[in-house]
């Protein structure tokens, strides 16, 4: 659904990030915490500690990295982005109201919508309805409902 898209115009409404950079943290924190429990217990292992926690930060990073592409929510006048998948709002009829047929396309590539996010039936101009997705719903929903309205103002 990226073909046709018309220029990023305008400045982004809505961004959701797929996930924060603090997990990466978490695995030198921990050798951290590890490394002092050995030092009050007896002889430390210095190089394996630090070894631990480069390796745990760096697959940390990685995952946080895809998660932040994969789970992305990105709204500009023109483009929602979700995820890998990118759709002309301008193919956008109905945001609210919207029924959910059984078998529903989730935007952004996967089977199903990320965890921790709410879906958000939207129908669009060829009366396919995709499941969009967001953390804050309302707010998602609230951006796209005005610009939909606006584009059902415009003359064609």
């Amino acid at each position: 659904m990226t073909d046709d898209l018309p220029d990023r115009d305008g400045p982004v409404l809505h961004r959701e990030h797929g996930s924060t950079w603090w997990p990466v943290l978490w695995g030198p924190l921990f050798c951290a915490a590890g490394y002092g429990v050995e030092a009050m217990t007896g002889p430390v292992h210095r190089l394996a500690w630090v070894l631990l926690a480069v390796t745990l930060a760096g697959l940390a990073a990685v995952w946080v990295s895809a998660r932040r592409k994969v789970c992305l929510v990105e709204l500009t006048p023109s483009t929602l982005r979700q995820g890998r998948e990118t759709l002309a709002v301008a193919r956008i009829t109905r945001v609210t109201d919207v029924g959910v047929p059984v078998g529903a396309r989730p935007l952004g590539g996967g089977w199903t919508v990320p965890k921790k996010t709410t879906e958000i039936p939207l129908e669009l101009a060829d009366g396919l309805v995709v499941l969009g997705w967001a953390r804050d719903p309302a707010a998602l929903v609230a951006e796209l409902t005005k610009l939909v309205d606006r584009n059902r103002e415009r003359p064609s």
